[in-house]
């Protein structure tokens, strides 16, 4: 029998609704369904979605807020923190503050007089365009007894963050989101999951070519518009160029002096520009993992870009035929496996290994103690490998998972198992 990975983890799968989707159509132009900000000229002027359930990430967010005076909830433009904000309190409501709202900003040019009196949950959202709210919340989550707790949202500031450890520490806990997850879209989604990315406009677009424009224009305002936001001066048109030629390092080594060199930039440069696009999450450095062997160890990380919807814009992709004869489809697949395997197992550490003889390992989970070794394979039946044998034995993995696109489980040996990806999104999936 396979190892019960879902149980020895205690990872919750708990039963996901099917999604139901709405699209509404005025004619003009396509907004942004959170904010109502004018991003293309396709043709569609909003999307209203009849929400895909996240019902966990619900239950996560209020665990944390009956246990925490303030929590934080962090992550990229358009991934659903403000719907999922909405769910708690009501936009409409006086404790709702949208910091892209002028009167939110008015309200809050006095943060102590507009926040002591009020109780129950607060929201704010876009928290970091105003970073001297965060000793006025030090002093009220001080209070006793605690009349208001606050959920604040930041679309992953590094300023965000440098604030709230600075003024809360101690009294906030962060919770960092993402767009859709498999787990939350269903096993039937999978490909389209994979194809469009998690982002959830870009998912729900009633066709490719909308969600394609979609993601075109979510780079080009993320460049011009939320780069400049965040405090940061560089060209969207070079910050463009180095974020495209991420998109064909994915799923390699990062080399920066290589990469310094083909943009015909500085070293130091091309190293500011990844740890920025780190810092905003649409990059994922995947740290290698190394040990005493007695052998040679890759020690630079892989570099992925996050969302798969973005990685195929990038990289000119425009239908699902082109992905699978895309050069960069095996890539692509392991990259969406392996941001799908953290947001279902949230693990507490998470790297790659390799040595310079040729044995790696994908990645490599450390939770409760436990090393998962995770190896990311398109094909349509996986065999056992001597490098999977290597990373069993040198790394003492507790099991290896084998994930692929098919539909069956089955051993390669007592300790490496081939599983299907879509075991993510299956009610009280036992891996």
């Amino acid at each position: 029998m396979p190892p019960y990975i879902g149980k020895k983890l205690k990872i919750p799968f708990p039963y996901i609704k099917k999604p139901r989707l709405s699209v509404a159509y005025t004619g003009r132009r396509l907004y942004d369904s959170y904010h109502e900000i004018p991003l293309s000229n396709s043709g569609i002027s909003w999307y209203h979605v009849n929400m895909i359930d996240r019902a966990h990430l619900r239950q996560i967010v209020q665990k944390k807020l009956d246990a925490n005076r303030v929590v934080a909830l962090i992550g990229p433009r358009q991934c659903g923190k403000t719907t999922l904000a909405r769910e708690f309190v009501s936009p409409s409501s006086v404790n709702y503050f949208d910091l892209e709202d002028p009167l939110s900003l008015a309200l809050l040019d006095q943060p102590m007089t507009a926040l002591q009196d009020l109780t129950g949950l607060v929201v704010i959202d876009e928290v970091q365009r105003r970073p001297d709210i965060f000793p006025v919340l030090r002093v009220l989550a001080d209070r006793n007894p605690l009349p208001a707790r606050f959920l604040i949202l930041g679309s992953a500031s590094p300023e965000l963050l440098r604030q709230s450890s600075e003024s809360l520490a101690g009294r906030i806990s962060t919770l960092s989101m993402s767009g859709f997850s498999l787990e939350e879209v269903g096993a039937k989604a999978q490909s389209t999951l994979w194809r469009r990315g998690g982002f959830p406009l870009s998912f729900t677009a009633p066709s490719e070519e909308a969600s394609l424009e979609w993601r075109k224009d979510f780079v080009s305002t993320f460049l011009e518009r939320d780069i400049p936001q965040f405090g940061f001066n560089i060209p969207s048109a070079s910050l463009f160029r180095f974020w495209s030629l991420l998109a064909h390092y994915h799923g390699q080594v990062w080399n920066a002096a290589e990469a310094a060199r083909t943009l015909n930039v500085s070293e130091g440069t091309a190293r500011r520009y990844v740890d920025l696009l780190q810092d905003l999450f649409m990059v994922r450095l995947l740290q290698p993992w190394y040990t005493n062997l007695g052998k040679r160890q890759v020690k630079s990380p892989k570099v992925y870009i996050r969302d798969t919807g973005l990685l195929h814009a990038l990289l000119g992709i425009r239908t699902e035929q082109e992905l699978l004869l895309h050069p960069r489809s095996g890539a692509s697949w392991e990259g969406f496996v392996i941001e799908e395997m953290i947001k279902a197992t949230a693990p507490e550490e998470v790297y790659f290994w390799g040595t310079h003889s040729g044995a790696e390992l994908d990645m490599l989970m450390i939770k409760d103690g436990k090393k998962i070794g995770v190896e990311c394979k398109r094909v349509d039946a996986p065999r056992l490998t001597p490098s999977m044998r290597t990373a069993m034995q040198d790394l003492e993995l507790t099991t290896l998972l084998v994930v692929y696109p098919g539909s069956k489980r089955y051993a390669l040996t007592e300790d490496i198992w081939t599983v299907p990806l879509s075991c993510l999104a299956e009610e009280g999936a036992e891996w």
